[in-house]
């Protein structure tokens, strides 16, 4: 009997049937003879140096990593050597564009520009609070909240306030401006709005009515660009929170219930400090979730392979909730360089490891529920079919396995042990695995000494005749 393991099911107090995602395994759809789809271990990071604080917010512009790190403005080198640009003073997560000539970044509600040579602020008192910076067409445009702001054609430095813009369409505040196909996206509470430029005096963008959105984001890091799409966690006036992708006036909603329920164990302004971001590598079209204690990531393209959602979680962490210790992602010197969240160090992702800033992590996954009418059966042994033999050198790795007749408690943890280096023959097998009168659930987990690629759970299952 094969068993699913994309996706697992588990039970609460509700009582409810709930979905369980794997937890830094990598849903991959791919016929590979054994199965149509498998488990893949999801990046480890490496570690390639330090900056002069906690990582902010970066970008890459003309080949070059810029990051925010504590109050400066760094570069951050293909081997990790951080040089300090200027300072951009305190505050939270910054926001980064850039035009033909400087590189803007906010801080704390302040502008400053970079034209490779010298960092300056923007002190111009007609810009008001910079929360979020974008440029398009020759402008600058930043935002308050309630105003669109844009700086002057000929002088980034100056702001004339006879050509401020605005939201309208509902009195709800301005979250955050996003650019797509260059056209503007309003980001409001609970709308989005979508500009472009006309041309014409005074502030020179128009609203394009039949592409607003009925639906807004939380807050000025909970969206973005995401392929041909913006990606936002938000709602409409009195609905839940949930995840879309829309633009152009066409939403989609792309949390699944099971994903609705998690963010429903957060408060709105807890939820308004999370942040999202879009990664793609190797077929995969990732959007990465980062919630206050752990990050969810939703795989575009996996979705539209098996037309379902595909979701997983990524932790720093061995077992238990605990939050991904990667701050940006950004693509640079052929790879996705990282900073590690409240932390100095910055690094990259690497597929060769698993583990996290050189700290073991934990990865687990459950199984769809295993139900034979009723009538109960005997679980002789199961195996999982996986690619053994590229473990850690060194190492001799365990998984174990638990069930649950319920979903919400579980039997004592069963080990099994997946080989040492080299050993790619090495099949993961437990024996006498009890029995079920009704039906019946499984765990796995492992830590990251133990890669495998996981593509079938098989059981030789005796059905009981009643």
């Amino acid at each position: 009997m094969q068993i699913g393991i994309i996706n697992g099911i588990y039970t609460d107090g509700s009582p409810d049937f709930r979905t369980s995602y794997p937890v830094n395994l990598v849903p991959v759809p791919k016929a590979t003879g054994i199965s149509e789809g498998y488990l893949r271990p999801a990046d480890g990071i490496v570690k390639t140096g330090d900056g002069p604080g906690s990582n902010r917010g970066g970008l890459n512009w003309n080949g070059v990593l810029y990051r925010v790190m504590g109050t400066k403005l760094v570069t951050v080198a293909q081997n990790g050597t951080v040089t300090v640009i200027g300072d951009v003073g305190s505050g939270g997560r910054v926001t980064f564009t850039y035009s033909f000539d400087y590189l803007a970044v906010t801080s704390g509600g302040r502008l400053y520009l970079y034209d490779g040579t010298t960092l300056t602020q923007v002190t111009d008192p007609d810009l008001g609070t910079a929360l979020t910076v974008v440029w398009v067409d020759g402008y600058f445009m930043t935002t308050d909240g309630k105003f669109l702001v844009i700086t002057e054609l000929n002088n980034p430095f100056a702001v004339d306030p006879l050509k401020y813009g605005s939201s309208e369409a509902d009195p709800d505040p301005v979250k955050a401006l996003l650019k797509l196909r260059n056209e503007i996206y309003a980001l409001n509470r609970h709308t989005i709005e979508v500009f472009d430029n006309i041309g014409s005096a005074g502030f020179p963008f128009q609203r394009i009515t039949g592409a607003q959105i009925q639906k807004g984001t939380l807050g000025t890091h909970t969206c973005c660009v995401f392929g041909e799409n913006i990606a936002f966690m938000g709602s409409g006036t009195n609905e839940n929170i949930s995840i879309y992708i829309g633009a152009n006036g066409t939403v989609q909603k792309i949390a699944t219930r099971e994903i609705e329920e998690i963010l429903a164990g957060y408060t709105e302004a807890q939820l308004s400090t999370s942040f999202m971001q879009e990664r793609t590598e190797g077929g995969h079209q990732f959007l990465d979730i980062h919630l206050p204690d752990q990050t969810i990531v939703f795989d575009a393209a996996g979705s539209q392979a098996v037309e379902q959602p595909v979701w997983f979680f990524l932790r720093t962490s061995v077992v238990g909730l605990g939050q991904w210790a990667v701050s940006d992602a950004i693509w640079a010197y052929d790879r996705w360089n990282v900073g590690k969240p409240n932390d100095t160090d910055v690094g990259y992702l690497d597929k060769s490891i698993a583990t996290h800033w050189g700290e073991t992590i934990g990865w687990e996954f459950g199984t769809i529920i295993v139900y034979n009418e009723s009538r109960g059966a005997i679980f002789h042994d199961m195996e999982l079919v996986s690619l053994t033999g590229r473990v850690q050198p060194g190492a001799d790795p365990t998984v174990w396995t638990s069930y649950s007749v319920d979903g919400l408690t579980y039997s004592v943890e069963k080990p099994a042990r997946v080989g040492k280096l080299g050993e790619y023959n090495k099949r993961v097998v437990w024996l006498q695995q009890g029995h079920m009168r009704n039906w019946r659930l499984q765990k796995f987990r492992g830590t990251s000494e133990a890669q495998l690629a996981m593509a079938r759970l098989e059981a030789r299952v005796e059905p009981l005749a009643f």
